[in-house]
């Protein structure tokens, strides 16, 4: 008996992909349905298999309880008074679990059904938990499957297993399937459901194009050549940055391969989308211009607090830059996470020649000088009246021209300049009673509290009161929208609108 028992158990568990011991656990389970409906459902019986003898132990379990409580006595069948428990076991007390041998129970036609669709049941169950924690662990690998059948564009994958799901959404621009069709794609989602494991497929998640990469690139594999980003418009274009950690591999040419043909194979299985391959750099600057390949970038400014970069092009490289519909300028901001902003090298330099020539007039009027002291000092790079009142003296007489007497009085002027307007601010300010605290907050614009007051906005409930999208319309350019963010928070936590952290009154 135990020969068949064990050789059922395991021809059954490698039919279904399961452990032996979980198949054995189900004929435990519908053995012990089978006793309850020779015993009575209501007896507390207990199965299990003995491997030594091959036979299922049918045991009744029953709980030992005082001959003094008759609350918790619910009968014989459940329950054993503490004298005749000792009687079957000297060591018995209350509480315990007895138990009783059952004779083995001869199955008849429906107890063995029974046991049979219990049995069917569990073993499903166990291989449907199975198949789910085999995919799961799985997620995020690439994987090859059969069409199976192909309804209203979503296709229906057999991994051999296990049946799998790729919706439409999920498959590149211009790709048909037929069954029959081998399909390799990536395991983006698997879901645990009552109907078994959903395993759902993907061929344009990004993350799949560093795993065919892996396939054809022996580098990535061993761990040599890492690819620290990937962005991707499926179908069409993707650009992947890659970093060699050994100084004598090449990591671009490593993924390209001799003639193009480890790219190749890449490009191959995603129905010929381009790839762009940069190497990729520490350096912000440096990686936005590799990124925006193959436009070449003349020039770079970098706004570190805003993650944004400044890329200045010839005209002949404004649209090789941008890309077809703007594809190129996209992908490479996806790929380095800053916004850049493109602009030819004619629009900087008029927008440049405006700023000189706005920040000239100022430098004329908030001094008091000529045209061309103002010039000779936008032409040093100062550019607000704090750098000049507070520069040490001999910088300020290095300049070409400017002798110490000049740079004192220029200092001294610039200094009266700031006071004046700082005293002018305070008098506005006064004027429309807009609440000192305002302008103490941290990260309030300079110079916009008459803005705010004439909005009608002198205290600090008032800005608290305000939405995101008021504040940016109010200061306009001056603050962004995480910038408009915080000040509301600030203003309401200094005005007293939270009770503790995070909690509003």
């Amino acid at each position: 008996m135990t020969v068949e028992i064990v050789q059922i158990a395991e021809q059954l568990a490698r039919e279904r992909g399961i452990k032996r011991e979980v198949v054995i656990e189900a004929m435990e389970t519908a053995i012990q349905a089978a006793s309850r409906k020779k015993y009575g459902a209501h007896k507390n019986i207990h199965v299990k298999f003995e491997y030594k003898t091959g036979d299922f132990l049918i045991n009744q379990l029953r709980e030992v309880v005082s001959s003094d409580d008759d609350d918790a006595y619910e009968g014989e069948d459940t329950h054993i008074i503490l004298d005749e428990a000792l009687r079957l076991n000297p060591a018995a007390k209350v509480g315990d679990l007895i138990a009783e041998r059952l004779p083995p129970i001869d199955f008849g036609r429906i107890a063995a059904q029974t046991a049979k669709q219990v049995i069917v049941q569990k073993v499903r169950e166990a291989e449907r938990n199975s198949v789910y924690l085999e995919y799961f662990d799985r997620q995020g690998q690439l994987i090859n499957g059969l069409v199976k059948r192909v309804e209203r564009n979503n296709v229906h994958v057999d991994l051999g297993r296990a049946a799998a799901f790729l919706p439409h959404e999920q498959q590149l621009p211009r790709e048909h399937y037929r069954p029959g069709d081998r399909i390799r794609a990536y395991i983006f989602e698997v879901r645990d459901s009552p109907r078994g494991p959903q395993i759902i497929l993907s061929r344009t998640d990004p993350r799949m194009v560093p795993r065919l990469f892996e396939m054809e690139v022996p580098e990535i594999y061993d761990g040599i050549v890492e690819i620290k980003a990937v962005a991707r418009d499926p179908g069409f274009r993707s650009k992947i940055a890659v970093f060699s950690n050994d100084s004598h591999v090449d990591p671009v040419g490593a993924c390209v391969g001799v003639r193009g043909s480890r790219v190749q194979g890449v490009v191959t299985e995603l129905q010929g989308e381009r790839i762009d391959i940069i190497e990729w750099s520490p350096d912000p600057a440096v990686f936005v211009c590799n990124a925006l390949a193959p436009a070449e970038v003349a020039k770079v400014v970098v706004d570190e607090e805003e993650k944004a970069i400044k890329v200045i092009v010839g005209t002949d490289q404004l649209s090789l830059a941008i890309g077809r519909r703007g594809q190129n300028v996209r992908l490479a901001s996806e790929l380095t996470g800053w916004r850049i902003d493109i602009v030819t090298e004619q629009a900087d330099q008029a927008v440049r020649a405006e700023e000189f020539e706005e920040l000239t007039k100022n430098f004329v009027g908030w001094l008091d000088v000529d045209r061309d002291v103002a010039t000779a000092l936008v032409q040093e790079g100062f550019s607000a009246l704090e750098e000049i009142a507070y520069v040490p003296l001999e910088e300020l007489a290095s300049i070409d021209g400017f002798d110490e007497e000049i740079a004192h009085e220029l200092r001294n002027r610039a200094r009266d300049r700031l006071m004046s307007l700082a005293m002018e601010k305070e008098a506005a300010r006064m004027a429309a009673r807009i609440d000192p605290k305002l302008s103490r907050l941290p990260g309030f614009p300079e110079g916009l509290e008459q803005q705010l007051a004439d909005k009608g906005i002198a205290t600090l409930d008032d800005l608290a009161d305000l939405s995101t999208d008021e504040v940016m319309e109010i200061m306009g350019e001056k603050v962004t929208r995480d910038k408009a963010e915080k000040l509301i928070l600030e203003a309401r936590t200094a005005a007293g609108w939270f009770d503790g952290p995070g909690k509003m009154r």
